[in-house]
Formats: structure tokens, C-alpha cells, sequence
């Protein structure tokens, strides 16, 4: 079978094939979330900082001062916000992040927070052999267990880009969970060509997400097109219909995004209103991830 047949004229085993090399199986959506809690919230910070520049080789200034603006002015605005409201969340940390800024990492692990595998440089998976790609998770997992002293249980791709080797990658680094998919709102087995893996899917979407609205490129068509009214807006629905269901809001925000004065207020708010409906459960994404995997007898 070559690779130059066009998808049209694909035997139904080929795309069968693809289809079914990476699946959501069993819904790990519980009756009822830790303590009696109607809804779980999952805040996380994908803590690029300069590797979005650095992944394609750029060396752009400019665009290296806006990842550092995410350790310098994000970080530590995130940290007073989640401080004061005594929320835990996780942490998505490229390895080459975590080496830049080592004390940043001790820091939020230090204070509870959670640091999990974000690749290494920020790379594009979907373009590495396995090996480079293994090896690449590999030295990411051993990267932030020696700057933190503790190891990551779960993985996050680089821009959400899972190749056909990231599922046997996370099996073979023993994870607990992936955060990267998209199948389902809520929690769910990963299924392997048909085998359930035990590890645990805890879903993104690009519309829980601030970059989508707020990015910013001066040489593409890229501009903020988004009022933060708006974004708020739409997290707030997002937030009451998992509310609604019973299910998890998880929410992506990244330091070099949201924190800026005209824009945090988004996620305060967010955290008021949660607060103020009640009966929710604000935890990490390995808090969550294991709590429904012994839920559900896995």
C-alpha cells in the first residue's frame, strides 16, 4: 500500500486504521466529584515562555522579551491570584522553560502547584521520527524531576499536536494522564487500536483557551480579534454548562496571554463566580486524573 493514494481512493481498512489508532473509550465521568462536589475545575498555564520563538530556530528579540514578560510579570501575577483564592493548578512547562527558569518551577511546586511534561523545546510532534520524539518526552520527564525533585505524571503536548507515537510514548514513560485531546468535555479511558490504556484523557478545546483570542503576530494576519468581555463570556458558559451536566471545566490560559492588566481580571472573575456557585472542586489535573481513574476502578 504506497502513500501517494489519495484518501478518496483509501481501502476501508486504511482508514479504518487511522481512525482507530487513538480513541476515547469509557466515559471516567463520575456520579459525583471528591468531597460531593457537583463540578471539578482544572486551571492550568502552558508555560511556554521563549520557546515559542526558539522551537522554529527563531531568534527574534522582540518576540524572546514576550516569552520572558510570562516569567517576569505572568507568573507571578498568576501566583497572587491563585494565592489569594487558595486554588491549586497545573503547570504545562517545556524542559528548555524549566532550565531557564529553575526557581520558577521549585517555586509553584513548592506551593502546591503541579508541573507536567510540555515536550521539550516546544517541538511539533507530528514531525518526529519516534525515536526523537521518545527521546525528546524522555529527557523532558528526566528534566523537570531534576529541577522540581518531583515527577511528572502527566503530559500536555507542545500546541496539542499528538503524533501516532505519543500514546505508546506516554504508556512507556508510565503516565498517568494525557491533556491534549479533544474527544469529550469531560474525562475518558484512551483507547489504542482497540486496547484501553488506563491512562486517563483529561480534554482541551481551543475554545477554553486564551491564545486563540488574544495571539498576536506583526509579520502574519494574526491579531487580537477578541474584546476580553467576550472571552470571558465564553469561559462563563463553558464553566456553567459543566456546571449544569455535572462534568469538568478545564481551562487553558498560558503567562504570556492572560496576565496583562487589561486581561487577568478574566481569570479573578472566573474564580469569583465559581467560588460563588458552590458545591465545585478546584484541584490539579493529576488530582483529577487520579481521582476518577480510582473511581472508576482502573
Amino acid at each position: 500500500m504506497t502513500n501517494d493514494i489519495p484518501p478518496y481512493e483509501w481501502p476501508e481498512e486504511r482508514w479504518r486504521a487511522t481512525v482507530d489508532k487513538v480513541r476515547a473509550g469509557r466515559s471516567l465521568k463520575p456520579a459525583k466529584w471528591k468531597g460531593g462536589a457537583r463540578c471539578a475545575v482544572a486551571l492550568s498555564f502552558d508555560s511556554d515562555h521563549e520557546t515559542n520563538e526558539l522551537r522554529d530556530g527563531g531568534k527574534s528579540i522582540g518576540r524572546m522579551s514576550w516569552g520572558q514578560f510570562g516569567n517576569r510579570q505572568g507568573i507571578p501575577r498568576i501566583e497572587r491570584v491563585l494565592d489569594k483564592h487558595d486554588i491549586k493548578a497545573s503547570f504545562f512547562v517545556p524542559a528548555v522553560s524549566a532550565r531557564l527558569y529553575p526557581d520558577e518551577q521549585r517555586r509553584l511546586v513548592s506551593n502546591g502547584h503541579e508541573i507536567g511534561i510540555h515536550g521539550w523545546i516546544h517541538e511539533l510532534n507530528s514531525v518526529l521520527e519516534y525515536q526523537v520524539e521518545r527521546d525528546l518526552m524522555f529527557r523532558s520527564a528526566d528534566t523537570l524531576e531534576k529541577v522540581t525533585g518531583v515527577r511528572p505524571v502527566g503530559l500536555r503536548t507542545p500546541s496539542w499536536d499528538f503524533s501516532p507515537n505519543t500514546l505508546r510514548i506516554e504508556r512507556e514513560l508510565g503516565l498517568l494522564y494525557d491533556s491534549s485531546l479533544m474527544a469529550d468535555d469531560d474525562p475518558y479511558e484512551i483507547v489504542e487500536e482497540g486496547e484501553p490504556t488506563g491512562i486517563v484523557e483529561l480534554p482541551v478545546e481551543w475554545i477554553r483557551d486564551d491564545a486563540v483570542y488574544f495571539n498576536m503576530n506583526r509579520f502574519a494576519a494574526l491579531r487580537p480579534y477578541t474584546a476580553p468581555e467576550a472571552v470571558f463570556d465564553i469561559f462563563r458558559r463553558e464553566f456553567e454548562g459543566a456546571y449544569e451536566e455535572g462534568g469538568l471545566f478545564l481551562l487553558t490560559m498560558h503567562p504570556h496571554v492572560i496576565t496583562y492588566r487589561s486581561r487577568l481580571w478574566i481569570l479573578e472573575q472566573l474564580i469569583e463566580l465559581m467560588k460563588a456557585k458552590g458545591n465545585v472542586w478546584f484541584a490539579t489535573h493529576a488530582e483529577i486524573a487520579a481521582y476518577v481513574k480510582e473511581d472508576a476502578g482502573l
